[in-house]
């Protein structure tokens, strides 16, 4: 049979984590024993009372049935109270909050709904893959804008102003940005609003990474007014260790939760309720969870320092989040030979930059979801490969 996949495919590989941990996999059944430093996936537990509360509730005989599309009410008033308390922003739980089975499907659900065939998308580079995937599986074109160290990675506002926007429906942002760790600013914030506002463009903000590492959480929605240009996607995945759990939430105005409703209703279901009751309870956690949580990753940093430091790559001590971003030495040609050089030389998988855009090529990513001794043992491992010994 000659059946063809549809041509929204076409110019879309797969996930390159998906298949690189497929390579892993395999270098592993060759005897490899692979330290994998490249997905930020956490690999502490969430708070034993949010396990509790998912076996509790899975316990019961009337939870296993389907789930209210807009998610029960215990998760959105839950949503509310968390940006009340942790953002400073008024949300009303009825209308303005849309709990997602994880935000990187609220991605595509959003991209869906608003974009056409020959829409435009403003894609940050460097920046999260699937946004660029995303907007080219709706149909719509995705148009890169550049983001440098010099200017502490934000847009270069100059020549966003100087692009042809006509037809940008949309522009994806991501602060604390990743893989960068650039944090969030009141003055970013504000010219993101300014800029949405003047062009009519719809500015969609992933904010999965404000709690790690950081101590002023902030959301784009707390510029005043920007409810009338911005939505924003948050995600229990780093935060409160479930990732693998999928619960994620898109906030914003009630017009565009409405429009958005209209997509996800035909698209999925909703979540498993002893997992909204789960995160829930979760959100809820105090200040004392999240310092617990940083406190663990903040020793973990110091030795991402020293293998980074080994490696001769230069990094900023102020980013934030779950990765540290590193320019790698000039003897490189780019972060994928780096990336390669200490995969097959060492047995060690740290991210090449690269594939996060063409202006991350000078660039290596290192996760902190690695135990500390996984880390120096990682170290010891580069320190005895024979490469190293003569490069570095």
């Amino acid at each position: 049979m000659n059946i063809q996949t549809a041509k929204r495919l076409e110019g879309i590989g797969e996930y390159y984590f998906a298949t690189k941990l497929r390579e892993i996999d395999q270098l592993n059944r060759e005897g490899k024993q692979i330290i994998n430093l490249g997905i930020g996936s956490p690999d502490q537990p969430p708070h034993p009372d949010v396990v509790k509360e998912l076996e509790t509730g899975a316990e019961q005989t009337d939870t296993h049935g389907y789930q209210n599309y807009k998610g029960a009410p215990i998760l959105r008033n839950a949503v509310a109270t968390w940006y009340k308390t942790w953002y400073g922003v008024a949300l009303d739980p009825e209308s303005e909050i849309l709990p997602l089975i994880g935000s990187k499907e609220g991605i595509m659900h959003i991209c869906m709904t608003y974009l056409n065939a020959g829409d435009k998308a403003l894609i940050p580079n460097p920046g999260y893959p699937t946004y660029s995937s995303a907007v080219r599986l709706s149909g719509g074109t995705p148009v890169p804008y550049v983001l440098r160290a010099d200017q502490n990675w934000a847009p270069d506002w100059e020549a966003l102003e100087a692009m042809d926007l006509s037809g940008v429906k949309l522009m994806w942002v991501n602060y604390p940005h990743m893989p960068t760790g650039q944090k969030a600013s009141t003055a970013l914030f504000q010219r993101l609003v300014d800029f949405g506002r003047k062009h009519q463009i719809l500015v969609c903000h992933d904010n999965p990474y404000s709690f790690i590492l950081n101590d002023e959480p902030m959301s784009l929605l707390c510029i005043p007014g920007a409810k009338e240009v911005v939505v924003e996607l948050n995600s229990l995945s780093k935060s409160q260790n479930m990732a693998g759990w999928r619960v994620g939430t898109l906030v914003g105005a009630k017009e565009r939760i409405g429009e958005v409703m209209r997509f996800k209703s035909n698209m999925d279901s909703g979540m498993f309720l002893p997992l909204q009751l789960a995160a829930a309870k979760a959100l809820g956690l105090g200040k004392d969870w999240y310092d617990s949580v940083n406190a663990v990753y903040a020793r973990r940093r110091k030795v991402v320092y020293e293998l980074l430091d080994f490696l001769g790559c230069i990094y900023d001590k102020d980013q934030v989040g779950l990765f540290v971003w590193a320019s790698i030495p000039d003897s490189y040609k780019d972060g994928y030979a780096l990336s390669d050089e200490v995969l097959y030389g060492a047995n060690v998988f740290i991210t090449p930059g690269g594939i996060f855009g063409s202006e991350g090529d000078g660039y290596v990513r290192v996760s902190l979801c690695a135990t500390e001794e996984k880390l120096q043992q990682s170290i010891g491992r580069l320190k005895a490969a024979e490469a190293f010994k003569q490069t570095i």
